[in-house]
């Protein structure tokens, strides 16, 4: 079984490769909100890489650190699915799903920040 850093790290990647492919097909299909959603797979995709970094130097406590970059990814997923599932078939994923992507997203940083805060275990 994969650790939880692996799988950040793979779902990192994910997110970037989808955000390129949603800024191209938001571009050449003229839809703002896919190509929202490739912008915030982008801009978190690299959160994600230095979060799993930080909590293998032992900057981050290593549970809190893994549960709030989870918690940060299912945000941002969650979230930028829906723009993309809207911009691009017209539909969205069900109600209220952006908003509740965008409000764990909110939890998750604001959860990143308390976890950056409390001094590392050795």
């Amino acid at each position: 079984m994969p650790s939880l850093s692996r799988i950040h790290l793979v779902i990192a990647c994910l997110f970037g490769a989808a955000g390129v492919a949603l800024q191209a097909a938001g571009t050449h299909l003229a839809s703002p909100q896919a190509t929202t959603a490739g912008q915030f797979l982008l801009v978190h995709a690299p959160v994600l890489l230095a979060g799993t970094a930080l909590r293998r130097q032992g900057l981050l406590r290593e549970r809190a650190g893994a549960l709030v970059l989870s918690l940060l990814a299912f945000g941002v997923a969650l979230f930028a699915a829906n723009l993309a599932r809207r911009g691009l078939a017209g539909a969205s994923l069900f109600p209220f799903a952006a908003p509740l992507g965008g409000g764990l997203m909110l939890a998750g940083w604001l959860a990143l920040a308390a976890t950056a805060a409390l001094p590392p275990r050795r």
